[in-house]
């Protein structure tokens, strides 16, 4: 069955980054789409980024110019650089994959989930 494992949450100062790891195991199928979602305290999971399966890339605007999604050497591996982080960037950071997900910015679209890594930035 399909899993996937996070890693690399962590608290940081603001101005400061982190890097998440996630990698799906259990398929032998071909490339996924993966995506980053987060959610904060009190607020719905909102997107972050993905990576298509094509490798196109899209971004949140509230991600963009300060995140970097990017898939590893292994198949089915993603990365998110956070720079310049922020207070408002506190959340759990979700890893989500899919074949083909209809939508890429929407969470009803994908199929598979990580546990979720919790990033705090401290003021």
């Amino acid at each position: 069955q399909v899993q996937l494992s996070e890693s690399g949450g962590g608290v940081a100062q603001t101005g400061g980054s982190l890097r998440l790891s996630c990698a799906l195991s259990g398929s032998t199928l071909g490339r996924y789409a993966m995506a980053w979602f987060r959610q904060a305290p009190g607020k719905n999971r909102e997107f972050v980024a993905a990576v298509r399966e094509d490798g196109r890339i899209y971004y949140a605007a509230s991600a963009k110019g300060r995140f970097t999604i990017s898939r590893g050497n292994v198949m089915n591996t993603v990365y998110l650089q956070m720079n310049s982080l922020k207070p408002e960037d506190t959340a759990v950071y979700y890893c989500a994959a899919d074949e083909r997900p209809y939508e890429y910015y929407s969470d009803n679209y994908y199929d598979y989930w990580g546990q979720g890594t919790q990033v705090t930035v401290s003021s």
